[in-house]
């Protein structure tokens, strides 16, 4: 299995397919009740292959919520972002229930076809290997069904906004690789969804992969300190919202940590509380500071992610260890 840390050969290659969009025709999807006041749905990240322990969090997540109006994956659908690992994944959807409404964000792993040769040769040295950035925007959205980067999805009449990149840096600077780029477009939508939705007060719920520095467990790491290229206009935007909760994967940093949620304050902004950041743990493998500026594995199995309950009162999220079938902790948030 591939990983961020250590790109190995995987054997993949006879397992060929097209991806195909996932959608509410599933059989196996659960049906969502009649929610009322309140809504809950699930939040995970980091798949990477790990299709085993992804079957068996989308069972947990039927058997503790099973009217839930919506799944969100934060990125990392895929090890690389081949068609067919994308196949991979629709294939084991449609073979456990789930909601009817899904919302997907684009990962660092989903542009990591150029770094073979074929899927089975790793081989950046010869880095794109024949390979266009478009294609791997395409094989997103062929998966994804839809045709941006940036999308709002429904949630139990509470809005899901999904950002990432939009570019895959590495084509356009040598010198940088995972980095996040937002177009001017894709800030103006988020800034039009934000004011739209703080107008009627409706709480506005965020995925995206990557971490903003300073918020949730690894970000003060200098690991992660620098994965937006433009953090600084993201968090002027997102700190002027108190009711925005923003979910956020890709450091696989384990949500036993106390930092797994903070307030962010944005100086300047105006909100002096500042806005809701969750880290949303991993399902394939986990990490926790190695106490030297580092990260290190956790050991044993590791199957992580979130529950989202919202009334009109707070939001209650819900840390959940899929793999012991345990609830590990909750923080209640006051809706202003």
């Amino acid at each position: 299995m591939v990983n961020r840390r250590t790109l190995i050969t995987t054997a993949g290659a006879g397992i060929v397919g097209t991806a195909l969009a996932v959608s509410a025709e599933s059989p196996a999807i659960a049906k969502a009740g009649d929610h009322g006041n309140r809504t809950s749905f699930n939040i995970i990240s980091d798949i990477q292959g790990d299709l085993k322990d992804f079957g068996h969090a989308l069972d947990d997540m039927e058997g503790t919520n099973p009217s839930s109006s919506g799944l969100a994956i934060a990125g990392d659908i895929t090890p690389r972002g081949y068609d067919f690992e994308y196949a991979q994944v629709a294939k084991k959807l449609r073979k456990h229930s789930h909601p009817a409404t899904l919302a997907w964000a684009i990962g660092n792993h989903e542009f990591y076809v150029p770094k073979y040769s074929d899927p089975d040769i790793l081989s950046q040295d010869t880095w794109p290997n024949g390979v266009v950035e478009d294609s791997l925007f395409k094989s997103f959205y062929n998966f994804a069904g839809r045709n941006t980067i940036y999308k709002e999805e429904d949630f139990g009449g509470i809005p899901i906004l999904s950002i990432g990149t939009e570019r895959y840096m590495h084509y356009h600077d040598n010198s940088l690789w995972d980095e996040v780029w937002m177009s001017n477009a894709q800030f103006s939508w988020l800034e039009d969804r934000l004011n739209r939705w703080s107008r009627r007060n409706k709480p506005v719920m965020i995925i995206t992969h990557h971490p903003l520095p300073n918020t949730v467990s690894g970000t003060r790491n200098a690991l992660y300190l620098k994965d937006y290229l433009q953090s600084d206009r993201l968090l002027n935007i997102l700190g002027r919202y108190k009711n925005v909760f923003l979910f956020c994967g890709h450091t696989h940093w384990d949500l036993g940590l106390s930092d797994w949620y903070t307030r962010r304050v944005v100086p300047g902004t105006g909100n002096l509380e500042g806005f809701n950041v969750f880290n949303t743990g991993a399902v394939e493998r986990g990490y926790t500071d190695d106490g030297h500026g580092g990260e290190t594995a956790v050991d044993g199995a590791f199957n992580q992610g979130l529950q989202i309950e919202v009334t009109k009162k707070n939001v209650t999220v819900k840390a959940r260890d899929f793999h012991k079938h345990e609830w590990m902790k909750e923080v209640t948030v006051p809706l202003h």
